[in-house]
């Protein structure tokens, strides 16, 4: 019999034998359940990845007692990108029951690293496999992912990122990536130079501080003829960032250009008509929602920057699976891709 058929035909046994320990520890391995110390476990995965052995998910989901159970905690408020994703969710519920998969969401305040961490110590490992969260670099919010962890619920990080946690999976764009394409757009907008300002929501969210990164980078590499300032930071609400924009555009009356890297576009659009100076302004801002849609077709915003909440939530749901039944330490999804949007390509 070949090597590649042993491998095909390798169950649970071969990877205990494999690794020399038992097969509850296997199943603890598999299972992302607590109890195992480190070595052992990397016992186990060489075992899995020598003997090529994969597990039949679907056949996990009917051999288990109770549905899958994935828990996302998105921010409420006035974030229309964040309404966006808890829509994508609620679309694929239906699909989802039918795969024996509940999925619940949980609208938590908008930047309260605290709210959010005391919810995720509140979820039962006997109810809840898998956290979906939208985080700040909060030291109580790192403490609650490694917690959930070490309980047995895979947590994962969806939009922004938490690197240094135990968190188990991470699905958003490349948002170093994002701002230097920003900065890239802003440049050839702006050849001539000029002022350009920057309004984040938070810079304790970690997409933002790299989108921040990569525009700073880029811009001042590629295009150091323009002058920046900021970045202001208007907490992704509507009045507070419209009020920044109308506090820049008094203090600059010769302000070239505007990257929003956060969110808050209502009260930038907003803004931007009262001041009756959109039309001198190059402006880029980030996810297709209503008011940059609506920024876009008036000419308000030249450029938007999309993530795509619905190819997000498939992947976090084919992640979250993986996780919880899969064999792999690391789940492998498909890369976000950034759309770049113009009022000509709108879909």
């Amino acid at each position: 019999m070949s090597e590649d058929k042993v491998k095909r035909r390798a169950t649970v046994h071969d990877v205990a034998r494999a690794a020399g320990v038992s097969l509850a520890t296997v199943d603890r391995v598999l299972n992302g359940r607590p109890g195992v110390r480190a070595a052992t476990a990397q016992k186990v995965d060489e075992a899995i990845q020598s003997l090529g052995f994969s597990r039949d998910l679907n056949a996990s989901l009917m051999a288990r007692s109770r549905d899958l159970s994935i828990v996302f905690f998105i921010p409420d408020g006035s974030n229309e990108f964040m309404d966006n994703l808890a829509e994508a969710v609620s679309r694929r519920f239906d699909a989802a029951l039918a795969d024996r998969i509940h999925l619940e969401t949980r609208r938590v305040r908008a930047l309260d690293s605290a709210e959010l961490a005391r919810s995720l110590d509140a979820l039962d490992v006997a109810e809840c496999d898998c956290a979906v969260i939208v985080a700040s670099e909060a030291p109580e919010l790192i403490a609650a992912v490694d917690a959930a962890q070490r309980r047995g619920i895979a947590v994962m990080t969806l939009v922004s990122d938490l690197p240094h946690s135990a968190r188990r999976h991470f699905i958003g764009i490349d948002n170093v990536a994002a701002g230097r394409t920003a900065a890239s757009l802003m440049g050839r907008f702006l050849p001539q130079g000029g002022k350009v300002a920057i309004v984040a929501g938070s810079l304790h969210l970690r997409d933002h501080a790299e989108r921040l990164d990569g525009f700073v980078a880029a811009l001042g590499g590629e295009f150091p003829a323009l002058v920046l300032i900021g970045p202001l930071e208007g907490h992704d609400g509507r009045s507070e960032t419209a009020a920044i924009i109308e506090a820049l555009l008094a203090e600059h009356p010769d302000l070239a250009g505007l990257y929003n890297l956060g969110a808050g576009n209502g009260g930038l659009v907003s803004a931007l008509h009262a001041s009756g100076r959109a039309s001198g302004l190059r402006v880029i801002a980030h996810e297709l929602t209503a008011p940059t849609r609506a920024g876009l077709m008036e000419g308000v915003i030249d450029v938007v920057l999309d993530q795509n909440p619905d190819g997000e939530i498939r992947e976090a749901i084919a992640a979250a699976r993986t996780l919880a039944l899969g064999t792999a330490r690391e789940a492998v999804t498909d890369r976000i891709e950034i759309g770049i949007f113009l009022k000509d390509n709108l879909r």
